[in-house]
């Protein structure tokens, strides 16, 4: 394990020997309601000793109808990130979907994410690396696990090598997606992996105008993935999740965390025992 690389965003350290955890809601719908989020999650991260880093989305540019809820914006959800920051001190994460948003969000952001749809997308990954900013990069629901090396690569580029991986899902015919567990090994050499607990559970585009998805089997997919050896969890979660703008079908209630968690951390830590 320590020959394989880690990435270091804020306080946290992934793919050291200790589970982290990325989390918040789909998408930034209030500074209220991230707050809530982040304090509580914060909460349990500690007691459980989980490294945590807050998520949320400023602008969902991937929406799949034009009537869809993108967001606060680039500057307001900025704005809302930042004041988690500052009055919790947990590191931030959000999502960039053009060059141009890049600079603006590294001076808030402790991490930022290339979307699972943009991987492939040299001038966003290039961009993000030069920012000097932890990249997690979320394998394409399209991609083989072996062919995200070259989107590491490409960060790689610029000097920097913080990197994550975030694996979410093969597609699997229509509005359905399935996780390859082999994927997290073979993505390992490249970067600590993530595992999309919450996105690997969605149909897409499967209620017509949104996204569908089966919640229920979250913490399960979680837990497999633990044991196949992910570095970390990425887990969308919401106080009330059929009330969420985004996601609705596949976030995992805020009172249901720290089960999912506890269950997620003893078999984390028992197969780091034994590893592969």
């Amino acid at each position: 394990m320590a020959d394989l690389p880690i990435c270091r965003i804020g306080g946290v350290t992934i793919g050291r020997g200790k589970l982290a955890l990325i989390a918040g809601p789909c998408v930034a719908e209030s500074l209220e309601l991230c707050m809530a989020v982040a304090r509580r999650m914060a909460g349990v991260c500690r007691r459980l000793d989980i490294g945590f880093i807050f998520k949320a989305s400023f602008d969902k540019a991937n929406r799949s109808s034009p009537r869809g809820y993108r967001g606060p914006g680039l500057e307001t959800g900025l704005k809302w990130l930042a004041a988690v920051k500052r009055k919790l001190g947990v590191p931030i994460l959000s999502d960039v979907h053009e060059t141009s948003q890049v600079a603006p969000a590294a001076k808030i952001l402790d991490c930022i994410q290339i979307p699972a749809f943009l991987c492939r997308q040299t001038d966003l990954l290039v961009e993000a690396g030069e920012s000097g900013r932890p990249v997690n990069i979320k394998k394409g629901q399209f991609m083989a696990p072996q062919d995200m090396e070259q989107a590491v690569l490409k960060v790689r580029s610029t000097g920097n090598r913080q990197i994550m991986l975030t694996e979410r899902g093969t597609f699997f015919g229509y509005n359905r997606l399935v996780t390859d567990m082999r994927g997290i090994m073979q993505m390992r050499p490249f970067a600590p992996v993530v595992f999309d607990a919450t996105h690997s559970v969605q149909e897409p585009g499967g209620l017509g105008t949104a996204s569908g998805g089966r919640r229920q089997y979250a913490p399960m997919l979680a837990a497999a993935a633990m044991a196949a050896g992910a570095d970390a969890l990425f887990i969308e979660t919401h106080p009330n999740p059929a009330r969420a703008k985004s996601d609705a079908a596949v976030q995992i209630p805020l009172d249901d965390m720290k089960d999912v968690l506890e269950r997620c951390l003893d078999v984390f830590l028992a197969c780091r025992k034994h590893p592969y």
